[in-house]
């Protein structure tokens, strides 16, 4: 983890390769070459159609999924049971295993660039800002995101590891994210949506599977898989991943962010009698993440910029039981245990999380569904310190966290509307209890449509970045001047009430459409508040000190929406496009005016994004897969909007291989997306062997 000295101004700069707002646009080599071939592949076309219509229909790697069946896929985040994104009233996106295939990407936050409303930037070769509908930060601290129903936050500082957060793609059934307040189902931190990673069920994964890939930044990874089956009730599976990955482009020198990392895991599934079933699964992995840190000392006051690596290292290990009363009640227990190591030269920590969840689902008088849970989590960590000038205090915690929900969904009208009432009660070791209530409400008036809306109360809890940091500057060595973040053991949860709506339709058998909008008011969100200045005698020389602490000290609202059109132009080509908006307008609570912290919530998130992907089917197992996307500027970090695409070519050969060639960031050579690192025009090859269970 890098720590650096906050507020921090940076001078607005033009990202490398982007054209200045008001100049001339000139396609460059690069984009004519796209679009030459882009129109070439789309003529193979006219001598495919047979043969793709061939593999739809034998069910060959090439299969989709209809629009139709697309609104019957059950999606399980939303309400922690199986429900029909027909029947989901939130915005929830589901990524497919073969979008993520198809989209060439080699990690979860580059997959996660085609879902509407979230704001994917890369800071640098193995660091992420993944927000969603608003306040960019490279913490993610809105967002809750896990991994089989296994939450990947962290509370040292609020926010997710995305550097160690990594799965065998192939392995990965869907995505399923959910734009908007969650905290009903999943608890505090889900406050602008909810990111689940979901594997496939080990009897999905029979067979070997053995895949390497090879590139310029991306520059090796390798992954092997094999699963099988005991009898009729036992499947299962386990696999070996590594890769490493070249530092992005550094305008001023030090190349310091290189990436390597090695992970194995295994999953079973048990289907241990006609009404239950046992999920166990794990993974261990151990890397080094490059970095580099700020090293203040206080004799002789100095702050130096150091290249350094961080050793990571870690594992989990899960297991979920199923048992089903009858079709209308089932209860389900996870349970799971979770390490994580760091240490760099800054700082490092361990801690082990226990994780236990109750969920009972039932149905009351055939129109109350009724889901009903209790949780438990025990997390202590240890903090270990490196440097005198980055402390965190105590060196030990136990972050514990008890919670209980209920909700229950109301046919109104049978099978055509439904109201949704609910609310998490959870208990934590910095501010106490929480309630975070929901209303949403449900109408298909036609089995092909379907109109939604919410009311919803989200909190972030304080995390220890927030309460307990002791973090220490250089302003100037002579005479010394330091300025301090110090602890402060007062700061109160961040609230969101939030206003959605929603619809979307299966407008033809061919075009599927879905539209949401939100309104966020936001109080309490945390800034720093005013400076004292005192002297201080030890350690020695004496010091002048600044310090600032955490406050709650702003708050405002967000407004905007997201649309995401679905169009099969023939069954040899499909478009996909998504388009986001969202205004941010803060102020200062004491002051009810901008500030410069007030500017960097509101410029930290782009206005609009949008993004526009053909997948092409083309004849002799031939894929084309070619994607735009364009990204709003970030005021706040001197970054200009940009656009740019990736394209992927992939050819399915001898049945059982599969050759892929893709290129990314392909319209300049460098751009800036999250500060000064600037990511990199890149490119990969990768095959792939796929051989199923005899």
């Amino acid at each position: 983890m890098n720590i650096r000295f906050c507020p921090v101004t940076v001078a607005r700069k033009s990202a490398a390769g982007a054209p200045e707002a008001g100049t001339r646009y000139v396609m460059t080599f690069v984009e004519r070459a796209f679009l030459i071939v882009l129109v070439y592949l789309a003529g193979l076309v006219n001598n495919s159609v047979a043969e793709a219509a061939q593999n739809q229909v034998s069910g060959g790697p090439l299969k989709q999924l209809s629009l139709a069946e697309l609104g019957n896929v059950e999606v399980t985040t939303a309400s922690k049971e199986p429900e029909k994104i027909s029947k989901t009233p939130a915005a929830i996106f589901v990524l497919t295993q073969d979008d993520i295939r198809r989209s060439g990407a080699t990690s979860i936050p580059d997959v996660l660039r085609l879902v509407p409303g979230v704001e994917v930037a890369r800071i640098s070769s193995n660091q992420w800002s993944v927000n969603i509908r608003g306040l960019g930060s490279g913490f993610s601290k809105s967002v809750l995101v896990l991994i089989d129903g296994r939450s990947v936050y962290t509370p040292l500082y609020a926010g997710v590891y995305w550097d160690v957060q990594n799965v065998l793609l192939e392995d990965v059934e869907r995505i399923e994210v959910i734009r908007g307040p969650g905290g009903t189902i999943w608890g505090s931190n889900a406050v602008n949506g909810v990111i689940n990673i979901i594997t496939k069920n080990a009897r999905d994964t029979h067979g070997t599977y053995a895949s390497t890939r090879v590139g310029n930044v991306d520059q090796n990874q390798g992954g092997v898989r094999y699963g099988g089956a005991h009898g009729n009730n036992l499947s299962y599976r386990a696999y070996a991943l590594g890769f490493g990955q070249t530092p992005e482009f550094h305008p001023g020198g030090g190349n310091y962010d290189a990436w390597q990392l090695g992970q194995a895991g295994f999953r079973t599934d048990s289907q241990l009698t006609d009404h239950d079933t046992l999920t166990v699964q794990g993974d261990l992995y151990k890397g080094n993440v490059g970095q580099q840190v700020a090293i203040v000392s206080y004799s002789p006051p100095a702050q130096r910029n150091i290249n350094a690596t961080e050793d990571v290292s870690g594992g989990n290990f899960l297991g979920r039981w199923r048992h089903q009363f009858s079709n209308t009640s089932d209860v389900q227990v996870q349970a799971y245990y979770d390490r994580t190591y760091r240490i760099g030269p800054q700082l490092g920590e361990t801690r082990n999380t226990f994780d236990i969840d109750l969920i009972h689902h039932f149905v009351l008088k055939e129109r109350n569904g009724v889901i009903w849970g209790l949780g438990a989590r025990w997390s202590p960590s240890d903090f270990i310190q490196t440097v005198a000038t980055i402390n965190f205090l105590p060196h030990h915690q136990d972050d514990k966290i008890y919670s209980a929900f209920v909700q229950d969904q109301i046919a109104i009208v049978q099978n055509k509307l439904w109201l949704t009432l609910g609310s998490k009660f959870e208990h934590n070791i910095f501010t106490g209890w929480e309630t975070e209530p929901s209303g949403r409400v449900l109408w298909t008036p036609t089995s092909h449509q379907t109109l939604w809306a919410a009311v919803t109360r989200a909190v972030r809890t304080p995390s220890r970045i927030d309460e307990d940091l002791q973090l220490t500057g250089l302003v100037q060595a002579n005479p010394p001047v330091f300025a301090c973040i110090c602890d402060n053991r007062q700061v109160a949860s961040e609230t969101l009430l939030g206003y959605e709506a929603g619809y979307r339709k299966l407008v033809t058998s061919s075009f599927y459409v879905d539209v949401a909008a939100f309104h966020n008011k936001y109080n309490d969100l945390v800034s720093y508040g005013d400076e004292s200045i005192s002297t201080v005698a030890s350690p020695p020389p004496p010091y002048t000190l600044i310090s600032l602490r955490a406050v709650n000290g702003i708050m405002g609202a967000t407004n905007g929406g997201e649309i995401s059109p679905d169009w099969k132009v023939t069954h040899w080509m499909d478009f996909k496009a998504t388009y986001s908006y969202v205004s941010l307008n803060f102020e200062d609570k004491a002051t009810h005016t901008k500030t410069s912290q007030v500017s960097s919530y509101e410029g930290s998130s782009p206005h609009n994004e949008a993004t526009a992907q053909i997948l092409f089917h083309l004849r002799k197992g031939l894929e084309f897969d070619p994607t735009y996307r364009y990204v709003g500027a970030l005021p706040a970090l001197g970054v200009n909007a940009y656009h740019t695409a990736d394209a992927r070519l992939g050819w399915h050969f001898a049945k059982e291989f599969e050759l892929s060639v893709t290129g990314q960031n392909l319209f300049q050579p460098r751009h800036a997306e999250f500060g000064p690192v600037l990511v990199e025009r890149s490119a990969y090859a990768q095959i792939t062997w796929r051989r199923a269970a005899d």
